[in-house]
């Protein structure tokens, strides 16, 4: 079953003094680019945190953020006491002003409040870590679920293609039929008397230089093929990116072959359907 590269998880852990946020959401890329957001105590394991991201995730654009809230009594930034007092003493020489008025000039000043570099809890680690696999799960089912979303719409799109296809076995007889017609009528407009054994060798020529029977064949093939690969385990959207290509090259050499207009309106049709399979396919996984 085919993933779509679209995506979107979130878990929130509760611990006794902090919510920890994890919220991970993906597009289609051709590749892996992941962007990382968290704490400046958690940089040290961004790499560890790429790693577990971009085995699960495999292909696409990953946003991730972790975002701590501290909800306790504790905190990480403290006042620095002596750079207050020194700040208020300095203050009062030049203006003479009530105390509360000084002390909130001195904490804006420089220095005034010190923050404390963090270190890691392990037990608090341990719970973002699962955190993150949960809202791994969640973003993977979010792909599961518009990934069949892909497949379903691919599975009809390819139908309609398929039963063009048979409009176009169908009106083939005519379209030869009215080859035949058209180059009978030019000949006949010549008012020329001409070799009927050389007309026919050359309406043979003409006719098997716009003869489509190899094409038809192919066509149908490439699209069993695609409907199989949606089915596969190895399906992945670089793969059906191909088989779209292949199939978009038979549609092609049928049109420039037909050579009849009502054949010619149905490849357009399967170029419309053509193109809706193949701008989806940019975000399968």
């Amino acid at each position: 079953m085919i993933q779509s590269m679209t995506g979107y998880g979130k878990e929130v852990v509760q611990l006794p003094s902090k919510t920890i946020t994890i919220e991970i959401k993906s597009l289609n890329s051709k590749g892996l680019d992941i962007n990382t957001r968290v704490p400046s105590a958690y940089r040290e394991k961004e790499l560890e945190i790429r790693d577990l991201l971009a085995k699960s995730l495999q292909r696409g654009k990953v946003d991730f953020s972790l975002y701590i809230e501290v909800t306790g009594e504790e905190v990480s930034t403290q006042l620095n006491e002596i750079a207050v007092r020194q700040y208020i003493k300095q203050l009062a020489n030049v203006v003479n002003g009530d105390p509360v008025e000084l002390l909130k000039m001195a904490v804006r000043m420089p220095d005034a409040l010190k923050t404390e570099r963090e270190e890691i809890d392990d037990k608090e680690y341990e719970a973002i870590l699962k955190g993150i696999e949960k809202a791994l799960e969640a973003i993977n089912k979010y792909r599961s679920d518009e990934g069949l979303v892909l497949e379903n719409d691919f599975i009809e799109r390819s139908k309609t293609i398929s039963k063009l296809l048979e409009d176009v076995v169908a009106i083939d007889p005519e379209r030869i039929d009215a080859v035949k017609e058209r180059l009978r009528k030019a000949v006949a407009d010549l008012k020329e008397k001409v070799d009927e054994n050389r007309f026919e060798q050359e309406l043979i020529y003409y006719l098997e230089k716009y003869d489509i029977t190899e094409e038809k064949v192919r066509l149908k093939n490439h699209l069993d093929y695609f409907n199989q690969t949606l089915k596969s385990a190895d399906s992945n959207g670089k793969k059906l990116g191909f088989i779209t290509q292949e199939i978009g090259r038979e549609v092609n050499t049928i049109g420039s072959k037909a050579n009849y207009a009502p054949m010619q309106q149905v490849v357009v049709q399967m170029k419309d359907e053509l193109e809706k399979i193949k701008e989806q396919a940019l975000n399968v996984l």
